[in-house]
């Protein structure tokens, strides 16, 4: 399994960015992880079975992950952007109970 991450980038407070992730593969479970600098990598949103999704406290309300399964494809649409988010976003799929990670996509808010 193959994970592309892309739409990454820098943006002010309040704004907002879309990312995305296509798969080499069609995977029903998929989330996205972020990792700031000096912090461990935690869990943002994902997104299983029929479409159940699941999201951090912090950004609930803020972000929404949806996917494209004809496309192989993951979102994270993320609005209202704090500098808190300011991380690197990683894609995440889970198949046959292995693992995959994407090479991350960095995200910078700041004005």
């Amino acid at each position: 399994v193959q994970l592309q991450a892309s739409g990454g980038g820098s943006v002010q407070p309040g704004g907002s960015l879309r990312l995305s992730c296509t798969a080499s593969t069609i995977i029903n479970a998929m989330g996205w992880y972020r990792q700031a600098p000096g912090k461990e990598r935690e869990l943002v949103a994902s997104i299983i079975g029929g479409g159940t999704t699941n999201y951090a406290d912090s950004v609930k309300g803020r972000f929404t992950i949806s996917r494209d399964l004809a496309a192989k494809t993951l979102y994270l649409q993320m609005n209202a952007l704090k500098p808190e988010d300011t991380a690197v976003y990683f894609c995440n799929a889970i198949r046959a109970r292995q693992n995959y990670w994407g090479q991350g996509t960095l995200v910078t808010v700041s004005s």
